[in-house]
């Protein structure tokens, strides 16, 4: 019989052997649990469920997944500390779908599936009165959601590591959680979703991806949220690019007119201010680089086109650089006088893209003598060849190739903005050897027009810093090339981006200036004799016209401001406005006490009456003389000489105040100072009673912009483009001019 010492002892004892048992049996749970890691689903065996309740919630579920070792080889990849993530809001949503936790975890489930990435574990709740919130655990990263019932909402987060893309994920999402509302059929699903790449790569891989945050593609379509639809029309690779192409229709978008037509609406319908009842917009991009939008592609190209044909004089052959849409060619066909449109593209798979896809910027059905696609069209020349090669392999200075076109009259070169900076435009911009190739295909009257991005602001850096400098590289090629008589840059605010477009025309004659100056009833005329009719006896241009051209001649204050950063400063930037701190001194034949300036009637050696102009008051050098008077001459151009010349010599003595008109001309009028302009002056107020002298020591007054330093004025200055009517006008003192002195200008004073 066992003592209570020998109790106590054997006591002791089992609680020893009780905890070594334990302790051993945790340890060996341990083990096995870490080798039995949870993986992603692979079937309804492999997972398991946990369904408990709580005070707060009906109910909560917890559902764990086993993974195997294919499935965790299959997504090993180098993890950066980056990743995807995708945000997608779907509204009138079915109620009972959206609280019950049963039916909303497996659409999870199955999206995570669908997807192709792998679940690890997820925790629901279902929350009171109504709504259900869950998160899942994947091995990409995570998946999680809320649902407002009543309203019929769900908002849904998904984010993954690693290069799997997640844009299929969206339609996925939308098919499994946009389950229509069976209390209100005629609701449709509504979604708005957000792309976007998160964290940190490395740069040369966020260049080359075109889905990163810097990407046209994500700027207009992938990262907004709050887009009222986005539908992916095409999305494939070629041989050379990334090809997408997208619907969109923004939430502040309204119907246009056609659409007003379509749904035959009438003033007060509330469909008037909704974007469901609005078309969408179709975009394609280019390795993630925006190329076109559907709803003002027309502005773009008539834009890029048109200038340049009409600042020639009879454009037979054209060459276009890029252009794979078919736009381009498509405004070029427009004009009667191409004999031959040559289109250099890269990239043959895009053709058969875009006819399917953007089918109205090849249509030539409605122009007379095209064909019903613009590609098919017997004047076309399409060569699927590298652009750039080509020039430089038939008209490189060490070419020994007979060139299918001997002259080219106008090259349009429609490629990526400079501004973009891939390998391409690089290339496109800074070879020498190809832009002299370019200008040594043109024609003696030639014309090259150049699409170059985004339009210069007056924020912008010294041009050969940041980020336009090839742009600024490719300027001053230009401008180097000997053969190169005049440059215009010009912008389109209306095409469609996010920013005014800027494009670069370079003649090889100085009289394409005059053509380009052209008065808008001119420009309107060319049009009316050199394009095409059309069979529906609509414009067959739809923005380009004659005011539209007089809006380009002057260049906008960004390119000035730019252009004056250059280092040296150039000459002419001096002169951008008049000095402040110089007087205005006018003669006013009304008040001769507010008058600077009085004219005498004399009698010269010859007895015959002359007019002079003296000055009442002094009057500093540098001071503007008659400014008011210069800025009321009248302008002409060389046709309205040759025009009246004509009527004399066939009206003889009947127009004889003609004849008189023209002598005065003759004597009153001067030409322009920009080359080939073809434009004159006629002064008509108060200087022309000041005395023409040989003798330069009498000259008090001159010219206010002096002859450029280097006895030419640049190819290319948007300073003088800007202010060429002040430059060939405005006069100032050169000396001292004391009251009573003789206002005297140089005989040889507008002698260019």
């Amino acid at each position: 019989m066992a003592t209570a010492d020998d109790q106590r002892r054997l006591y002791r004892v089992d609680i020893r052997v009780f905890l070594v048992a334990i302790t051993c049996a945790m340890a060996a749970s341990f083990i096995l649990g870490v080798s039995l890691a949870p993986v992603p689903i692979l079937d309804d065996n492999m997972r398991s469920t946990l369904i408990y309740s709580s005070p707060s919630s009906p109910s909560v579920r917890d559902e764990f997944f086993k993974i195997s070792e294919e499935d965790i080889a299959s997504v090993e990849e180098k993890h950066l500390p980056a990743g995807q993530h995708l945000l997608v809001d779907i509204e009138y949503v079915d109620e009972d779908f959206l609280n019950s936790e049963e039916r909303l975890s497996k659409a999870m489930v199955d999206t995570v599936k669908e997807s192709g990435l792998h679940m690890l574990s997820y925790h629901c709740h279902a929350l009171v009165p109504s709504g259900v919130s869950c998160v899942g655990v994947l091995l990409e990263s995570h998946i999680s959601f809320h649902t407002w019932p009543a309203e019929g909402v769900i908002t849904l987060d998904l984010f993954t590591c690693g290069s799997k893309p997640l844009l299929p994920a969206v339609e996925t999402i939308e098919r499994l959680f946009g389950i229509p509302n069976t209390k209100n059929p005629d609701q449709k699903i509504h979604t708005q979703w957000s792309h976007e790449l998160r964290g940190f790569r490395p740069e040369e891989e966020v260049k080359k991806n075109y889905l990163a945050d810097s990407s046209d593609l994500s700027l207009w379509v992938l990262s907004p949220l709050e887009m009222y639809s986005k539908k992916r029309v095409y999305s494939g690779r070629t041989k050379f690019q990334q090809v997408d192409i997208w619907d969109l229709v923004e939430l502040v978008d309204t119907p246009s007119y056609e659409d007003v037509i379509k749904y035959n609406m009438t003033p007060g319908d509330t469909r008037l201010n909704s974007p469901e009842y609005s078309t969408p917009d179709r975009l394609l991009f280019l390795d993630g680089t925006i190329q076109s939008v559907y709803s003002s592609e027309h502005v773009y190209h008539e834009a890029l086109v048109h200038p340049a044909m009409f600042a020639h004089p009879n454009p037979k052959n054209v060459v276009i650089l890029g252009g794979g849409e078919g736009a381009t060619l498509r405004e070029v066909l427009k004009h009667k006088t191409v004999e031959a449109a040559i289109m250099l593209e890269i990239d043959e798979e895009l053709i058969p893209i875009v006819r399917e896809h953007l089918a109205s910027m090849s249509d030539c059905s409605d122009l007379f003598g095209r064909a019903d696609n613009c590609f098919d069209d017997k004047l076309a020349d399409l060569k699927f060849t590298d652009g750039r090669q080509w020039f430089v392999d038939q008209y490189g200075a060490s070419s020994s190739v007979v060139p299918q076109y001997k002259e080219l009259d106008i090259i349009i070169l429609d490629a990526l903005d400079p501004e973009d900076g891939s390998e391409i435009s690089n290339q496109l911009y800074s070879d020498e050897s190809f832009v002299d190739a370019l200008i040594n295909s043109l024609s003696e009257e030639g014309i090259l027009v150049i699409q170059i991005g985004t339009a210069a602001s007056i924020d912008d850096p010294r041009p050969d810093f940041g980020l336009y400098k090839q742009r600024e590289f490719l300027f001053k090629l230009i401008e180097a090339n000997p053969t190169i008589e005049a440059m215009f840059v010009y912008e389109e605010a209306h095409c469609g981006f996010m920013e005014p477009h800027a494009f670069l025309i370079a003649c090889k004659s100085a009289n394409c200036r005059s053509r380009w100056y052209a008065r808008s009833d001119q420009v309107d005329f060319q049009i009316y004799e050199r394009i095409v009719r059309t069979h529906s006896k609509k414009r067959a241009l739809t923005f380009y016209d004659g005011t539209t051209q007089r809006s380009y001649q002057w260049p906008k204050k960004g390119w000035e401001t730019v252009y004056c950063r250059r280092e040296p400063m150039p000459f002419e930037c001096a002169y951008r406005t008049m000095d402040r701190n110089s007087g205005l001194f006018e003669l006013d034949l009304d008040d001769e006490k507010q008058s600077s300036l009085r004219v005498s009637i004399e009698t010269d050696e010859k007895g015959e009456a002359v007019s002079k102009l003296f000055a009442t008051v002094d009057i500093p050098k540098g001071s503007f003389i008659l400014s008011e008077d210069m800025a009321s001459s009248l302008m002409i151009n060389s046709r309205n000489f040759e025009g009246l010349k004509g009527n004399v010599e066939a009206g003889g003595d009947n127009v004889s105040v003609i004849s008189d008109l023209l002598a005065f001309f003759e004597e009153y009028a001067h030409e322009s100072g920009a080359s080939g302009s073809n434009q004159h002056y006629v002064e008509v107020g108060g200087s022309v009673f000041v005395r023409r002298s040989e003798n330069e020591g009498d000259v008090n007054i001159v010219r206010w912009l002096p002859p450029h330093p280097e006895g030419k004025r640049p190819k290319f200055s948007p300073v003088y483009e800007r202010h060429r009517m002040s430059f060939d006008l405005f006069l100032v003192a050169s000396k001292d001019i004391n009251a009573g002195d003789e206002i005297v200008m140089s005989h040889k004073t507008w002698v260019n």
